[in-house]
C-alpha cells in the first residue's frame, strides 16, 4: 500500500530535505508551507508524481483543518506527519525580547505543531486500518538553550511535552509519536541565526560563557535520513527521541 506523508515547512531546509528523502523512499508526500514557489521548487526535485503542493498557515486553526480535510478526501488516509515548520524569532537578550516576536514563534512552533498533530491524530484514529506516525521536530533547543533565543527554546521544550502526551494517548489507537532533535544542520535557518546574531560580525556565534566561536555543521541529508528511518519503522516500534547533530557542535551545557 502506498503510504501518505505530510511535511510542514517543506519549502526549505530540513523540511525540504526530509520530504525529498521520503519521496525517494516510496512515500507520497504532501508538501505544506506558506510560500508556494518554495514548495514547487521542492516538488521539482522529487520523483515525478510523488508530491502534492498545498499552501497553508499552520499557526491558524481553520487552514489546518481544511488542509487535513483535503488530505482525507484526496488520499483517504495519512500514514505520517512530520511536524517540522518552525522559526527562530528575534535573537536578542531575554529582557529585550519583543512580545510580538514571542507570540509569532509560539503560534508557529508550538500552536502550529499542536494543530497539525491534533488534525493528524483525529484522521489516524478514524481511518482503516487505524493508526499512523507523528514525528515532531524538537531541535537541540528542546534540551539545551542557546543564548538569546527564549522564544525558540520555550516552544521547543513545549514540543517535547506535546510529543510525550501524544505518544501516551496514541497507543490505544496504534498512533506512534516520536521526536527528532537536530543540531546544526547546514540550512537556511542556521545561516539566519548567524546573520542575526551581532556576535557573527565579531568572530562567531554567541556561546554560553559570552565568548564567540564558529560552530561545525552537518549535511542536512543526514537529518533527513534519520526522519526516513523513524518513518519506516512498523507501528509497533517507536523511536521516542532521536538526537542527531554535528559531532563537535556545542550542546551539553552548550559547551
Amino acid at each position: 500500500m502506498n503510504k501518505i506523508a505530510l511535511v510542514t515547512g517543506a519549502g526549505s531546509g530540513i523540511g525540504r530535505a526530509s520530504a525529498l528523502a521520503l519521496a525517494e523512499a516510496g512515500f507520497t508526500v504532501v508538501l505544506v508551507g506558506r510560500r508556494r514557489n518554495m514548495l514547487e521548487e521542492t516538488a521539482s526535485k522529487a520523483p515525478a508524481g510523488t508530491t502534492y503542493v498545498r499552501e497553508a498557515d499552520v499557526s491558524r486553526e481553520a487552514p489546518v483543518e481544511a488542509l487535513f480535510d483535503e488530505v482525507r478526501k484526496r488520499y483517504g488516509r495519512l500514514d505520517l506527519l512530520f511536524n517540522n515548520a518552525g522559526v527562530f524569532g528575534k535573537t536578542v537578550p531575554f529582557e529585550d525580547t519583543p512580545t510580538d516576536s514571542w507570540e509569532e514563534v509560539v503560534a508557529i512552533n508550538l500552536t502550529g505543531s499542536f494543530l497539525c498533530a491534533r488534525a493528524a491524530y483525529r484522521l489516524m484514529k478514524e481511518q482503516t486500518p487505524q493508526g499512523g506516525r507523528i514525528i515532531n521536530n524538537g531541535s537541540i533547543a528542546a534540551s539545551a538553550p542557546r543564548p538569546h533565543t527564549v522564544s525558540y527554546t520555550a516552544t521547543k521544550h513545549g514540543v517535547t511535552g506535546l510529543t510525550k502526551l501524544i505518544s501516551l494517548e496514541g497507543r490505544k489507537y496504534n498512533i506512534a509519536c516520536g521526536q527528532i532533535d537536530i543540531g546544526n544542520a547546514a540550512t537556511e535557518m542556521v545561516d539566519q541565526l548567524r546573520e542575526t546574531q551581532p556576535a557573527r560580525r565579531s568572530g562567531g556565534m554567541l556561546q554560553a560563557d559570552g565568548s564567540r566561536a564558529e560552530e561545525k555543521t552537518m549535511d542536512v541529508k543526514y537529518a533527513a535520513s534519520a526522519v526516513v528511518y523513524m518513518a519506516q519503522l512498523p507501528l509497533d516500534t517507536n523511536v521516542q527521541f532521536l538526537t542527531i547533530m554535528a559531532t563537535t557542535m556545542p550542546w551539553l551545557g552548550r559547551g
